[in-house]
């Protein structure tokens, strides 16, 4: 990792530093400049050449070759196949779905080696409805996302289009997709949610994210203390599904093919640690920074955009509040955020999203390249803009390919606990995240360690996903576990249930290659730190420093850790962040001590103390 990295937490964190007069461009004389910000410059398309070489633009003679593996096929047209043809394409078609997870992108008059051909009018409609038939014989549904004419001299306009096939796997409800929510306090997080889940504008007043808040300090401050969730859906034929036509989770689980499940982390730099936990513990597929027009990079912004980067989470950008703000603002706040997103120390590309051609191209290309950053300027009160990010949402593919996701769930149950609640009725309810395997109802599990690294043994009853009932809970999908009469006091946040049948490695010394954030001063033996791996959240003590008798910002080295209270499940390999006040550091298992083989808790005279 970049020793520059660490500028994002430095004291400094929360000011840009040098101000924000300078114009900045990029290398290749790309300037971030928003086409529109206010409902006065709407009409006004942004300057093509601007943005031309951060995303594939069907003005140039190329896209990237086609590849095998992925979801995306290249078919330069499909005219009356033979019936031989046809049940050919219709097993491509299955393949690019299962790579996809249930959606696949076919580019219509392309060549395999990404030249952009077109096609005619007549052999373009013949060639979606060979498209339409494949997609019926599979039970997948097709949606145009554009066409576009290929600037050729030809006799008659050719054109290619992008279609979007989307069938749910036959094993799952819907496609589920985790998205973390960052940002400083007041830059619009909650509002913004509360306008894409409710399906209402806000008033300008912070009505929109009432339905969110937990707790009544919530709403009294309007600042948000914990970790809420909420779903935006879509159904097979890319159409919004939320609470405006729904009344309940489970009707929105009942329409929806794909699911955005929105995880809102907290703003003020007091509720860090929660927001860490979110980070680490419920394993998002992206992060979704909100930045206010009016403000600007400010508070933990910067820091947050630094944990996202450290966790390796692909980022991406809403800039909110464009109606309180003149175009001149806005445009500060996006030459300011491109100033922090092209610092060696995070090496992003920016694009503004400023109509639907861009939106299809930013999902595709934020899924393919690290370094793409999409950035939106959206107004939750006039909704500005709003269309756009939804689109996006809408065509974003997950990550993770179904071999990966295959190989997951071949491996024993290992389930994260993150919450721990009491329900009248039901018993005592985790929620968590399948970290591997799969959970059925009724499945035996073993859950620790204790303090003595003991593990008691317990059995699931009913599973729900997104508020409604699920049978089955495959690996990477999170889901509440209720499990009856288990006496509460006996979980703690950060333990796993397990297979009976594995060796869990539990300990409390462990070692670390880290790389030192930031720190005022020196990092050395005998400091203590609270140190997050995954859903494990415990204070530890800095045992050793490898090579060096203390660190300072920037610097690298091996370190051993022990926790403080009790022993902790942990795996090599899994990365660290560790804090302490102002102190924070990033870095990976490389070994562990482990404790004596665990072994079963007897069926009494426990008595654990609740974490």
């Amino acid at each position: 990792m970049d020793a520059r990295f660490s500028e994002l937490f430095s004291s400094e964190n929360g000011h840009d530093r040098g101000g924000s007069r300078t114009e900045v461009k990029t290398g290749n004389g790309c300037d971030l400049t928003p086409a529109t910000t206010r409902a006065s410059a709407k009409k006004k398309r942004p300057n093509a050449r601007h943005l031309r070489s951060v995303k594939p633009s069907y003005n140039t003679s190329y896209l990237p070759p086609e590849v095998e593996e992925g979801n995306i096929e290249y078919k330069l047209k499909l005219v009356d196949p033979t019936q031989s043809r046809f049940e050919h394409l219709v097993t491509q078609m299955k393949w690019r779905l299962q790579e996809g997870r249930g959606e696949a992108v076919y580019q219509i008059g392309v060549e395999d080696n990404g030249m952009l051909v077109g096609l005619s009018e007549e052999d373009m409609k013949a060639s979606l409805t060979t498209l339409h038939d494949m997609a019926q014989k599979v039970g997948a549904d097709m949606t145009v996302l554009r066409h576009a004419e290929v600037d050729y001299d030809a006799d008659q306009p050719l054109t290619i289009a992008e279609v979007l096939i989307r069938k749910v796997p036959d094993d799952q409800q819907f496609l589920d997709l985790r998205v973390a929510v960052l940002g400083n306090v007041d830059s619009g997080k909650s509002t913004l949610l509360g306008v894409l889940t409710q399906g209402e504008l806000d008033n300008g007043r912070g009505r929109a994210r009432l339905n969110l808040f937990r707790h009544l300090h919530e709403i009294q401050t309007g600042r948000t203390s914990s970790i809420s969730f909420e779903i935006l859906g879509f159904n097979s034929k890319g159409e919004v599904v939320n609470y405006s036509e729904s009344r309940t989770a489970e009707e929105i689980c009942e329409s929806a093919s794909k699911m955005i499940t929105f995880i809102d982390l907290a703003g003020h730099h007091k509720y860090l640690k929660t927001t860490i936990f979110g980070l680490t513990s419920y394993c998002p597929d992206f992060a979704m920074l909100v930045v206010g027009a009016n403000t600007g990079i400010a508070g933990t912004t910067r820091e947050h955009l630094g944990l996202a980067m450290a966790l390796k989470v692909p980022i991406f950008i809403v800039i909110s509040k464009v109606d309180l703000c003149t175009r001149a603002t806005v445009d500060r706040t996006l030459r300011q955020l491109e100033r922090v997103l092209k610092q060696p120390g995070c090496n992003k590309v920016p694009m503004l999203v400023a109509n639907t051609d861009d939106a299809v191209a930013a999902a595709q290309q934020f899924a393919q390249s690290p370094n793409i950053t999409p950035v939106f300027t959206v107004s939750s009160v006039s909704g500005e803009n709003l269309d756009l990010l939804k689109v996006f949402f809408n065509i974003i593919p997950p990550l993770s390919n179904s071999k990966e996701q295959e190989e997951l769930m071949q491996q024993l149950t290992e389930f994260q606990v993150d919450e721990i609640y009491t329900v009248p009725e039901v018993g005592t309810v985790v929620g968590g995240t399948l970290s591997s395997g799969i959970c059925r109802e009724g499945d035996d599990l073993v859950v620790g360690p204790t303090d003595s690294g003991q593990f008691h043994k317990l059995t699931v009853g009913s599973i729900q996903r997104n508020r409604s009932a699920c049978r089955v809970l495959r690996a990477g999908q999170a889901a509440t576990l209720a499990l009856g009469n288990f006496d509460r006091t006996l979980l703690r946040k950060g333990m796993v249930m397990v297979s009976p049948e594995m060796d869990p490695t539990i300990c409390w010394i462990f070692e670390a290659d880290i790389v030192l954030l930031f720190h005022s001063k020196t990092f050395h033996k005998g400091f203590q730190v609270t140190v997050h791996i995954g859903n494990v959240r415990q204070t530890a003590t800095v045992e050793a420093v490898y090579g060096k008798e203390e660190l300072r910002t920037g610097e690298k080295a091996g370190v051993q850790f022990k926790f403080l209270k009790h022993p902790e499940y942990l795996k090599l390999g899994a990365k660290v962040l560790f804090r302490e006040g102002v102190t924070k550091g990033i870095g990976h298992v490389t070994k562990l001590h482990p404790i004596v083989q665990y072994h079963h808790a007897p069926e009494s005279d426990e008595d654990e103390d609740e974490d």
